[in-house]
């Protein structure tokens, strides 16, 4: 495991929660002149730690009024069938997030479209049409409690 001092755990916790920070304001956070802190900030990102920057949407704002959890279950992994599945989910734009998963199933994905009746289309005419697919099985989100996360850093401090 990488090893990170205090100014760089503080950096990259304030980041996370305000990635526009200017490195003069941040640098003044956590107890460093500028030129320093810019110097750790970029070798953060140097060493890909920083993976980037990005703006948070509401997902409602922009029209996905639906949002769900998906599982998908191939019937085998022995043909390519996982490759392909992989091949075609990172070209469905609905689609934001995919995990490999263990257990009863292979992959979870992350779901949101306008409507149920675009989530009925896109798992009945789309997900469930994609060679290899055995079946599915979709959560519907009733309510976002805490997300999307931060990465935790307490572990670093220990």
């Amino acid at each position: 495991m990488p090893q990170f001092d205090d100014f760089e755990i503080k950096m990259l916790d304030i980041l996370q929660r305000d990635g526009r920070k200017p490195v003069s304001e941040l640098a003044q956070e956590i107890g460093l002149s500028t030129t320093p802190c810019a110097r750790r900030f970029e070798a953060l990102q140097g060493a890909g730690i920083i993976k980037g920057f990005a703006a948070v949407l509401s997902r409602r704002a922009v029209g996905l009024m639906v949002e769900v959890f998906i599982q998908v279950r191939l019937v085998t992994h022995s043909d390519g069938s996982p490759e392909t599945f992989i091949a075609a989910v990172q070209r469905m734009d609905e689609v934001s997030s995919c995990w490999t998963m263990t257990g009863d199933y292979d992959f979870l994905l992350h779901v949101m479209v306008p409507s149920v009746d675009e989530l009925n289309a896109f798992v009945m005419h789309r997900l469930m049409r994609l060679d290899g697919v055995r079946d599915v099985h979709t959560q519907l989100v009733l309510q976002n409690i805490k997300g999307p996360g931060h990465v935790p850093l307490g572990h670093l401090r220990r």
